[in-house]
């Protein structure tokens, strides 16, 4: 039995309502991808996505194993982790008094974690040179969205590994260099800002305060997300 597993997850969501996916992955000894799997939810939001996407991983590993499961969604985590315990005091109702949206998954998932080890690791999404366990889950659940069909190690050879991403679509890593500002994204020869406020791009993924943006047919996104449907 291994000491710990080391797993990510994932959702993806094509509309946000919008055809939707979810992914996890398992390291091997190496580190490198190993058992995986995926699925569709047919029309769902990106939130939904996340949220069970970390549920089938939980349901996927050995209670009695150390987990640390890596993940980009800011609301997944936050929703299992800081979130729940006010939730449960308040009646499942959020600080304004409104129900607590996907009330099923958030209570699916916190049985699912009672009585184990789970460490939750934030990671940043779509990043050149990021974590290669949250960007293989990150395709794994985009190509469940797109073609609403399973894959996984489960289902043999027809299912192989989700196709690397591109460099174009990715982000490149945040440094101490200057951000791009309006006019600077050469790339995308479009005009680009930091957002005031997070939002959610057109891809389904959200984006932080701070964070470069493009305009593109939807309002506005992730750069990268312009660049591939232009």
């Amino acid at each position: 039995m291994a000491d710990r597993i080391i797993a990510a997850c994932d959702g993806a969501c094509k509309g946000n309502p919008g055809p939707a996916g979810w992914g996890w992955v398992i390291a091997d000894p190496q580190g490198e991808p190993g058992r995986w799997e995926a699925g569709p939810l047919g029309r769902a939001t990106n939130n939904i996505a996340e949220l069970t996407a970390l549920q089938r991983l939980l349901e996927a590993t050995e209670p009695a194993v150390p987990l640390e499961v890596r993940m980009d969604s800011q609301y997944a985590m936050k929703a299992v982790t800081v979130w729940l315990p006010s939730w449960k005091k308040r009646g499942w109702r959020t600080a304004a008094g409104t129900p607590v949206a996907n009330k099923e998954l958030v209570t699916a998932i916190d049985a699912l974690l009672a009585g184990r080890t789970v460490d939750f690791v934030h990671v940043a999404a779509h990043q050149v040179d990021g974590d290669r366990l949250n960007a293989f889950a990150d395709r794994a659940a985009s190509e469940a969205a797109l073609t609403q069909r399973a894959a996984g190690t489960s289902a043999g050879s027809s299912a192989p590994a989700p196709a690397a991403e591109s460099p174009a679509s990715q982000r490149p890593a945040r440094s101490g260099s200057r951000a791009a500002g309006p006019g600077r994204n050469a790339s995308a020869g479009a005009r680009t800002l930091k957002a005031k406020f997070p939002g959610t791009c057109r891809c389904g993924r959200a984006y932080a305060a701070g964070e470069s943006i493009a305009k593109n047919a939807d309002g506005w996104g992730h750069p990268a997300c312009r660049e591939a449907t232009a």
